[in-house]
């Protein structure tokens, strides 16, 4: 059967969404014209000799005089692919191109998806390695916890540019904005607010952490795994968890989600859970619940409301949606623009607190965050991010560059 001469299946071929999916989402255009004999000298050989030799003399021209200035490679083992669990590197690239077309459309950053058949960490982290010089950032996607802590950490040590695990740090910054927020139209300190997140893999480790330097204090966090809550006194916590006992929960409370609700301000699910109503009900007055499970909330928005002032999910929806294409196009236009060498942890607060204030002249318990089609989120989001970068010292130029130029058209 040749690649190109399939039958579809009918009910499929009916169906819109593969109708747009077809031979993909995404192509590659040149921004430069080929169009005679000097296009051709001047675009390869014998022109580009002279970059590459230039190149070869100085590295620091490398970002001006290729595309690595403002390409990111979105790679993936397809071991968590959205709610859809390890589905593998096939079935994982339809997302991989959806956010290489959100980098462009929202950020203006070009990218190329990349899946990988190995799900062992040292192949993994070997392989990015060695093709990182083509990119000038690393967006990692859809790896499983706790893998993906391993992966991210020793990648952003070893490594010279950004590498960012949306799907943990994505998830928080939004997370983030959406909670200063929600505390804001109720009138609630950020600082002193009691939080339970339901979950511990990537998004709910990412989200502690993203709170607890934004000022959330950690003796107010709670974190709940499958287990129940995460303390210090629990056995078999390893790895990030012994992290998360040491420095979250600090009165020692122990039990399940129920216990870890009672007086709780706000509740974060990103553990894909049920989380019975009856837990809601310990929780204070006037709570706040984020059910960001997806497609199925851990609380639906019918039952959350009867326990809560402000309720969002991961959803389009329902209102206050939690997505993070409202994060990580303006975090790595911002970080390219300055060439930062990483994230930290300043810079997603910045993108956290740019999201924020976008709304914050009209906030209203059903609109906490912008629309992810809002234009005005990413260009704030990279000056934030930018200047944040530049103040924490991880920029390697103090203004952004010159536009990237535009696709050719034929």
């Amino acid at each position: 059967m040749s690649f190109f001469s399939f039958e579809l299946d009918p009910a499929l071929a009916a169906d819109p969404v593969f109708d747009l999916h077809r031979r993909g989402k995404m192509t590659m255009s040149a921004t430069v014209p080929l169009a005679s004999r000097d296009d051709l000298s001047l675009a390869y050989t014998p022109g580009v000799a002279r970059v590459c030799e230039a190149i070869a003399e100085d590295e620091s021209l490398y970002s001006d005089y290729t595309w690595t200035s403002n390409t990111v490679a979105v790679v993936t083992d397809g071991s968590a692919v959205l709610g859809l669990g390890n589905i593998g590197p096939k079935a994982a690239m339809p997302v991989m191109e959806g956010k290489s077309v959100l980098f462009k459309q929202f950020g203006g950053v070009d990218s190329i998806p990349i899946v990988l058949d190995t799900q062992d960490v040292e192949g993994i982290i070997a392989t990015v390695k060695a093709m990182a010089p083509s990119f000038g950032g690393i967006n990692l996607e859809d790896i499983s916890a706790p893998r993906c802590f391993e992966i991210e950490r020793r990648l952003d040590a070893e490594l010279d540019i950004p590498v960012f695990h949306d799907d943990q740090h994505g998830t928080a910054v939004v997370t983030l904005a959406a909670l200063r927020n929600a505390a804001a139209l109720l009138g609630r300190r950020f600082a002193d607010l009691r939080v339970v997140i339901s979950g511990a893999g990537a998004a709910g480790v990412a989200i502690t952490q993203t709170l607890i330097a934004a000022g959330v204090q950690g003796a107010n966090m709670i974190v709940v795994d499958s287990r129940g809550i995460i303390h210090g006194e629990r056995g078999g916590l390893t790895g990030m968890k012994a992290e998360l006992a040491a420095t979250t929960n600090f009165s020692g409370r122990s039990g399940g989600i129920s216990e870890a609700l009672i007086g709780a301000d706000v509740l974060v699910g990103v553990s894909g859970g049920n989380i019975p109503e009856e837990a809601l009900a310990g929780m204070a007055p006037g709570a706040i619940i984020f059910a960001l499970a997806n497609p199925t909330p851990e609380v639906h928005p019918s039952v959350a409301h009867r326990h809560a002032a402000i309720v969002a999910t991961g959803r389009s929806d329902f209102p206050n949606q939690i997505n993070n294409v409202l994060a990580f196009p303006g975090i790595f236009r911002g970080a390219l623009d300055v060439q930062a060498t990483t994230i930290t942890d300043r810079m997603k607060v910045a993108a956290a607190d740019a999201i924020a204030a976008i709304v914050a002249d009209d906030l209203r318990p059903e609109a906490i965050v912008p629309s992810p089609l809002d234009p005005r989120v990413a260009p704030a989001v990279a000056a934030a991010v930018a200047a944040a970068a530049i103040e924490d010292g991880v920029a390697r130029r103090a203004v952004a560059p010159s536009p990237a130029p535009e696709p050719q058209r034929a």
